[in-house]
């Protein structure tokens, strides 16, 4: 296995092995041009009433941008993975909780994307070359080729992403210029639309969509020289490239009034260009998955070896691709918002206002087993935005995931100062 995995999963990141930003952030623009990325903003879309939808679109990615662009700067000042983070903010022990909870919603979206690109490319080589392959074959062929991808490394990942960012960017371009070639952005605004969920419940999904990328943006943001490069990061990632790959799934699908994203772009005559989509999109993105997966479970379990754990990880991928997820996308998304969003309020006050100067690897050498303050919040707060997703109690907000954060972060300050005064008595 790469250096840059196997090493640097549980120490911080040396000089030698920074990179500049962009080359960091074509990574993280990579996972937004990917294939849940355009079904999350199509679905969404179509959901809702256009103005609704645009701000929903907004707002999700708003919220992403400011969660993702704190975690990634808190990782970069001190070069550490989210994993190393969570050790911090919520304890040795209490950390594995976290760690493991992720290791599972990483896999869940392994599988969920070998699922598309297992369905997709079978589609798509009917449709253009007349070729029938068994989707069970590509889903197994896909996952040898990303664990591979993994196992050499942060590196081949980001050759990868590089080579595909411009490509995927042309295509998302020809799809929004055909959609409007068809009909106005004005009349598209102004369509009636029956809405089937509420523009919180957008929002929601947007975030649940990218809410584990953003939470983990440290393990890609600490490669980079300083911690500014991460905000920059985040803003392509989220604010602009998100936004505008859902923009486009949007318009096409208004345009259209077609609900499946491979379809729209066959009618579009974007076959090849989907068929990129789906091919280097998933790629990267599974890779990635698997990436902080394995990070995450390496610093639980020291022992283990990463070639093996990569291995293991990506069969247990193909078997979670076989539990069709995307039959319930939209609840799965809302459902991983709930549980995760939680997290970073809690690690983000923790690292800004609690514990400021313990967010650096000396901590780890005397670090504390348990840190119930953070677990008690992260419960609370998962607890409170599931019980508003199932409508046991109204939102304050209107946007679940903002009121998951803020409820844990409230509740995490709250126990934290209580501490702080038990131990001055």
């Amino acid at each position: 296995m790469a250096e840059n995995m196997s090493e640097f999963a549980a120490v911080a990141i040396t000089d030698d092995k920074l990179v500049p930003w962009p080359r960091v952030a074509a990574v993280a623009a990579m996972v937004a041009f990917s294939l849940p990325t355009f079904i999350t903003g199509l679905e969404v879309s179509q959901g809702l009433s256009p103005m609704n939808a645009v701000w929903a679109l907004v707002l999700g990615s708003l919220i992403i941008l400011l969660i993702g662009g704190v975690m990634g700067a808190i990782g970069a000042k001190g070069r550490m993975s989210s994993y190393l983070l969570v050790r911090i903010a919520f304890g040795d022990k209490g950390a594995s909780l976290v760690n493991i909870a992720f290791a599972i919603s990483l896999l869940g979206w392994f599988g969920v994307n070998i699922n598309l690109f297992a369905d997709a490319v079978s589609r798509l080589a009917l449709d253009l070359f007349e070729l029938e392959i068994p989707t069970l074959a590509l889903a197994i062929f896909a996952s040898i080729c990303m664990t591979a991808t993994t196992i050499i490394g942060f590196k081949a990942i980001n050759i990868l992403a590089t080579l595909m960012v411009p490509i995927l960017a042309i295509v998302t371009f020809l799809l929004a210029k055909s959609a409007l070639s068809t009909q106005s952005l004005t009349d598209i605004l102004a369509a009636e639309r029956v809405e089937t969920i509420t523009t919180g419940q957008g929002i929601s999904a947007i975030v649940g969509a990218i809410i584990i990328g953003a939470i983990i943006m440290p393990d890609i943001t600490r490669f980079v020289k300083h911690w500014s490069g991460a905000i920059y990061t985040a803003v392509i990632a989220y604010l602009v490239v998100q936004l505008a790959v859902m923009g486009a799934a949007a318009l096409a699908g208004a345009v259209s009034g077609k609900t499946d994203i491979l379809d729209i772009m066959l009618d579009l005559h974007l076959g090849i260009g989907a068929f990129l989509i789906v091919i280097g999109s998933s790629w990267v993105l599974n890779s990635l998955n698997l990436y902080s997966a394995i990070l995450g479970t390496k610093a639980t379990f020291t022992k283990l070896n990463s070639t093996w754990l990569a291995i293991g990880l990506g069969a247990v991928g193909v078997i979670a691709a076989l539990m069709n997820l995307l039959d319930n996308f939209i609840p799965f998304l809302i459902f991983l918002s709930d549980i995760f969003v939680p997290v970073a309020g809690v690690i983000i006050v923790d690292a800004l206002l609690m514990r400021r100067k313990d967010y650096h690897i000396d901590t780890l050498t005397d670090n504390r087993s348990f840190n119930w303050a953070g677990l008690t919040a992260w419960a609370i707060g998962a607890g409170f935005a599931l019980m508003i997703s199932h409508g046991l109690i109204p939102s304050p907000t209107g946007i679940t995931s903002i009121d998951a954060i803020l409820m844990a972060g409230i509740t995490y300050t709250a126990l934290a100062l209580l501490s702080r005064k038990r131990k001055m008595l």
